[in-house]
């Protein structure tokens, strides 16, 4: 039961570290004056999802949902 322990804090290590380089990878959320006058709606805007900026989110997500997971896991007393 301690080799799984170990396992799954190691790869809590490396999912915090991994987290935090996402996060600081990502853009601003600021627009600027472009949003007051909608300009901010351009194509690159519209289809954010399939470009990096998009994938950058999608693995924020995929890699927070994993620590909330693994910080529940690591803290009960098996």
């Amino acid at each position: 039961m301690e080799i799984l322990r170990i396992v799954l804090t190691v790869i809590y290590v490396i999912d915090c570290v991994a987290l935090t380089v996402v996060v600081l990878m990502q853009e601003g959320k600021q627009q600027g004056l472009g949003a007051i006058a909608g300009i901010a709606d351009t194509y690159w805007g519209k289809n954010k999802g399939r470009s990096a900026e998009g994938a950058l989110i999608r693995a924020t997500k995929i890699m927070a949902v994993l620590f909330i997971i693994l910080s529940m896991v690591l803290n009960m007393n098996f």
